[in-house]
């Protein structure tokens, strides 16, 4: 009986075998790959949603520059709001360069967002992000049509 007792308390104590390690840090490995990439993907996902709300926010500042000047020629970022490089909502480290692409015209403009580089979002999927006078949003491609969903 006490030989019993011995043997059984030794194999308690040798611990995991070699085998069992493997096969933990394997699984460990698994989740870490499903689970980084999906963070990253929803991190990505909440800049670009800020993104949106500042292109929003851009093109309201113009409608109402449009409405005081009934022109929206001679609009810049700095006559909106201030400092281009933050964005509207005062980030400290934006994601996205806000900028127009061409001068506004008298009747028409069209801002985008830029990912910057070097931030990890110029690894999203919809790129630059533009919204015009007129409510026109791009991408609007087949594969990146959820870009200004709600989704």
């Amino acid at each position: 009986m006490k030989q019993q007792r011995t043997e059984a308390t030794a194999r308690a104590q040798r611990g995991f075998t070699l085998i069992e390690l493997m096969i933990a840090v394997a699984v460990v490995g698994i989740l870490i790959g499903i689970a980084v990439p999906t963070y990253q993907d929803s991190v990505r996902k909440s800049r670009r949603a800020q993104a949106k709300a500042d292109l929003t926010e851009v093109a309201q500042a113009m409608e109402r520059y449009y409405t005081v000047n009934n022109s929206y020629a001679g609009a810049s970022m700095a006559t909106i709001w201030g400092n281009p490089a933050q964005s509207p909502r005062g980030s400290d480290s934006p994601r996205y360069n806000l900028s127009f692409q061409a001068a506004p015209g008298s009747n028409g403009f069209v801002v985008q967002a830029v990912p910057i580089s070097g931030t990890g979002q110029e690894r999203d999927k919809c790129g630059t992000m533009t919204l015009s006078n007129t409510g026109t949003k791009t991408p609007n491609t087949a594969g990146t049509k959820d870009c200004w969903n709600l989704n």
